[in-house]
């Protein structure tokens, strides 16, 4: 089941990463070349953070790939995992760039470098604030509606390149009052923000890999469908887990004892089905069918 949701989110995760790498490249060349030219630090790093952004786009892709292959006899489960590695390899990057620009702006301070504050360093600041926090909305949004782990962080890395262009506009504001190492304060700042966004992915990553279960939301959501079922007379060992995009499920429910195999069957199919129309995320379904008797009554 699921194979049309998982089809359907595969095409706008990856027309919304492909929209990333148009926006990341011209940020980036326009960061760094203004960056170079009046000597902005932060500038640079800012741009070098857009540039990083295309290693983290591809990355989204190839787990995407990767991802969305059928399941086979090596993977029957899927290759969902995949993505949930790539989500770890975005937060991985995105805590070196924020440390490489944490290192570069304190040799810049270690240096006495001051930096004179220029409107180009501003007007580019400006235009990546607005496309890259436009972005991050849009990445989210699609990321929440997939629940894909790698685009959720990488909408993250978007936003951490609109507050890193928030930090640049503030290291001019501040160098426009005297202060001659605004510059390379606000790099630090920014540095220290997307540390914190990879760490934050990482640790979303880690829960993923070690099995799991749903989020309450949709936990609740899964058992108000079970009892909205009046063939199912009681149920238990409901257990979920997440794989990438995908919940797998599996529960035990009571029927009547004197209906035959046929009949259960149907129960658990209509239920089956029920939970895949109703549930936003691709999802796999094992129903194991007891007949409602006291030793089997938990």
């Amino acid at each position: 089941m699921g194979n049309h949701k998982q089809e359907t989110a595969g095409r706008q995760i990856r027309s919304i990463t492909c929209l990333g790498i148009v926006f990341n490249i011209a940020l980036s060349f326009i960061k760094i070349v203004i960056g170079s030219l009046t000597h902005s630090l932060a500038l640079v790093a800012d741009g070098l953070h857009s540039l990083s952004d295309l290693a983290t786009d591809v990355a989204v892709l190839l787990g995407l790939r990767l991802g969305s292959k059928a399941p086979d006899q090596s993977h029957p489960y899927g290759h969902g995992r995949a993505e949930t590695f790539s989500a770890g390899i975005v937060a991985l990057i995105l805590i070196i760039v924020g440390g490489a620009m944490i290192y570069y702006a304190t040799m810049a301070i270690a240096r006495d470098e001051t930096t004179v504050p220029r409107l180009e360093v501003l007007a580019a600041a400006v235009i990546s604030i607005v496309a890259k926090e436009w972005l991050y909305r849009a990445t989210r949004k699609v990321a929440i509606q997939s629940h894909s782990p790698a685009l959720y962080a990488n909408a993250w890395h978007h936003r951490s390149d609109a507050l890193s262009s928030v930090a640049v506009a503030i290291g001019f504001f501040t160098l426009q009052f005297g202060f001659g190492h605004g510059d390379q304060v606000a790099a630090m700042t920014v540095g220290l923000m997307i540390i914190w966004v990879g760490v934050k992915v990482i640790g979303d990553t880690v829960r993923e890999l070690t099995e799991s279960a749903v989020d309450s939301e949709t936990n609740e959501h899964i058992k108000s469908i079970i009892n909205a079922n009046t063939s199912i007379r009681q149920w238990h060992k409901l257990r979920t887990r997440t794989v990438g995009r995908e919940i797998f499920l599996d529960l035990h429910i009571l029927v009547d004892p004197d209906l035959n195999i046929t009949a259960a069957h149907e129960i658990a199919e209509g239920l089956e089905k029920t939970l895949d129309e109703q549930i936003v995320r691709p999802i796999n379904i094992t129903v194991h069918i007891e007949p409602d008797t006291p030793e089997q009554r938990k």
